[in-house]
């Protein structure tokens, strides 16, 4: 058993998928990892609450992984303690009509969030970079200029959105949004067992989906296209970190003090100092306040 180092899971150069961990074996049992979790998340709602008062900084967290890879719950686990104000969770599916009038980053765009808040992407704009190119016919939904047939999307094309993606992160993170994305690590073992449990288990029964076992056929490609986005996405600015996640208590703990991590980093943030004219009056607005009958 080890310690945990959190920048171990900072992606920093060029990873193989299927050279890293799914799972970890780390001090402390589940409830050890529930009370480090505990502590985690109050000091995460402490920060959105001054970062609220602050009202510069926005947070972007943004969640990528297989089908079963425990996003729903991590999301409820790590963000729960945060005032129901300051956090906002968007849970992005197959686009619709309205949606592809625009451009593939316009609803992800319009979903960022305010100064002040959080804003959870339980799957994000990667999978224009994933799903579309285990599918790439769906790329044809967006009528592009030039995208007449599948034979049209080149790897020029992927490369472009790749730049395209990491423009739209620097964009927003010079303009005061905080962006973390992290990829929940699953081993195919593991999601097999998931799925079971979705049929054995009347309460997950309505979890389950055929397309669950159509996608899961295409395991190795998406574990292709997974690593070369996070390869080539991976900045200073806008980094990945992958969560070994076949152990759902750890990956939440993990992301959780990533998260934690990151924000103390960010030392300006402050309650707001009170107006000077204010300060030379509090005394005289509490005796105010107490003479009230």
């Amino acid at each position: 058993m080890k310690d945990l180092n959190f920048e171990d899971f900072r992606v920093v150069s060029n990873i193989t998928l299927s050279e890293i961990a799914t799972d970890i074996v780390v001090k402390g049992n589940d409830e050890k990892k529930d009370e480090n979790l505990d502590r985690v998340r109050d000091k995460i709602s402490a920060i959105q609450n001054t970062m609220y008062a602050h009202n510069k900084y926005a947070v972007l967290i943004c969640l990528q992984g297989m089908d079963t890879s425990g996003k729903d719950s991590l999301i409820r686990e790590v963000f729960k303690e945060i005032n129901p104000r300051g956090v906002v969770v968007h849970s992005f599916k197959t686009p619709n009509s309205s949606e592809l009038e625009h451009d593939y980053l316009w609803r992800h765009y319009i979903a960022l969030p305010e100064r002040g808040k959080f804003s959870v992407f339980n799957r994000t704009h990667y999978e224009n970079v994933l799903v579309t190119r285990v599918h790439p016919e769906y790329i044809l939904n967006e009528n592009l200029p030039g995208i007449n047939s599948v034979d049209d999307i080149n790897d020029a094309f992927w490369q472009q959105r790749f730049a395209q993606i990491i423009n739209f992160e620097n964009h927003v993170v010079e303009n005061g949004t905080i962006v973390l994305k992290f990829f929940l690590h699953l081993s195919k073992a593991e999601q097999r067992e998931r799925l079971l449990r979705r049929l054995e288990e009347a309460d997950h029964n309505w979890k389950f989906s055929p397309g669950d076992l159509k996608e899961r056929a295409l395991w190795d490609k998406y574990q292709e296209f997974y690593e070369e986005a996070i390869n080539k996405t991976s900045t200073q600015n806008a980094p990945w970190f992958v969560i070994p996640a076949d152990d759902k208590e750890l990956a939440r703990y993990i992301v959780g003090k990533i998260i934690l991590d990151e924000m103390e980093k960010y030392t300006d943030i402050k309650n707001p100092e009170l107006d000077d004219d204010i300060k030379e009056n509090i005394e005289a607005y509490r005796t105010a306040l107490r003479a009230e009958k």
